[in-house]
């Protein structure tokens, strides 16, 4: 074909057409590659099968399937002084229990936290919370109704009174009464959940959905100003919150004393407040005066984040089942994306917002 071309134009004509044809090749490659090559970001998404969140929630994967752990942790004033691993907490229940004290219920998911405590005993009404998160409940010993309730609702559970030594440890440096000082972290009750092969992962929706675009409350029109949140439980035990407009946090106060974490020494903090009130009363008979709790049903409550309130409705239809947040329009609440702390008062204390 050359020598033809030679033959009628020349060969020095034929070298230009054969260098033109060459370069224009090269450049119409480079097109190609350039146009069509992924950026890099982009072919390892490929390669790896990942597509990108829409939007990230920092406090939880909410795509996680883990099932989270519920740990009963002691709110004596001598435990409270020690608190450990609470921050990590994306949930925690506080409920009364007997002698107008509380007790919180933590929900640790897909966390490292060195020190959880202090670890305190069951009682019945808190497997509620920890049935409808589909939890696998942590306490150090029971109420004579918690240790029934256990045993017939089969409801998996790490036991200090059994696993002492094992998968729960005691810090006797506290310098506190033996019933203080039980703790456990997340190494050793992922070691019980293998040994005891309870199941790892849930097919149960979270409690909540969150937004990663901040939620402003104050556009709701049942809103009022919440920057101080105060929170009767009983004459001995009131649990308060201060607003920070900078952090967009809420300060966490026990008896208006800064609720403090012995590790980090950081104060505790909270996104999102849920608070509502159900009856309770001591148990018929009971020499230490525990308490029952009527959870079931439904009730009116607030959401509280931001430094506003607005009014919910809340509802539980039975023990396993999950609690259920509404706007007054029926509008399931979407929370902030932080930890939240949800106060279940006995009714009749009050509740102060300003």
């Amino acid at each position: 074909m050359k020598k033809l071309l030679e033959k009628f134009l020349g060969q020095k004509k034929v070298f230009i057409i054969l260098e033109v044809i060459t370069l224009l090749l090269i450049i119409a490659l480079i097109v190609v590659f350039i146009f069509l090559k992924p950026p890099k970001e982009e072919e390892k998404k490929v390669e790896n099968n990942i597509k990108e969140p829409e939007e990230k929630i920092s406090i939880i994967d909410i795509n996680s399937k883990s099932r989270p752990y519920a740990v009963m942790i002691n709110n004596h004033p001598d435990a409270r002084a020690h608190h450990a691993g609470l921050q990590d907490a994306y949930i925690v229940y506080e409920l009364i229990v007997e002698g107008g004290m509380t007790r919180y219920l933590a929900l640790f998911k897909d966390q490292t936290t060195e020190k959880i405590g202090s670890v305190r005993s069951s009682r019945h009404y808190f497997l509620d919370y920890a049935l409808e998160n589909d939890a696998i409940y942590v306490h150090w010993g029971w109420s004579p109704q918690a240790q029934s309730d256990i045993k017939t609702l089969g409801i998996n559970n790490i036991n200090g009174l059994t696993y002492e030594g094992t998968y729960f440890y005691r810090d006797k440096s506290l310098n506190v009464s033996l019933e203080h000082t039980g703790f456990t972290n997340m190494e050793l009750l992922k070691k019980a959940t293998e040994k005891l092969k309870y199941r790892t992962t849930t097919d149960n929706e979270n409690l909540f959905d969150y937004s990663a675009k901040e939620i402003d409350l104050s556009k709701q029109s049942e809103s009022v100003v919440a920057n101080n949140v105060a929170i009767k439980y009983s004459n001995s035990l009131t649990t308060s919150y201060t607003y920070n407009s900078e952090t967009k946090n809420y300060n966490r106060f026990v008896n208006n004393k800064e609720h403090i974490d012995d590790i980090t020494k950081e104060q505790y903090t909270a996104k999102n407040i849920i608070v509502y009130e159900v009856d309770n009363y001591t148990i018929k008979g009971d020499e230490k005066g525990r308490q029952n709790f009527d959870n079931l049903g439904s009730g009116e409550g607030y959401y509280i984040t931001d430094g506003y309130a607005t009014k919910i409705n809340w509802s539980k239809e039975c023990r396993a089942c999950q609690t259920k947040y509404t706007y007054l329009n029926g509008e399931e609440i979407v929370l902030n994306d932080g930890n939240t702390y949800i106060q279940i008062e006995p009714k009749g204390q009050g509740l102060s917002l300003s």
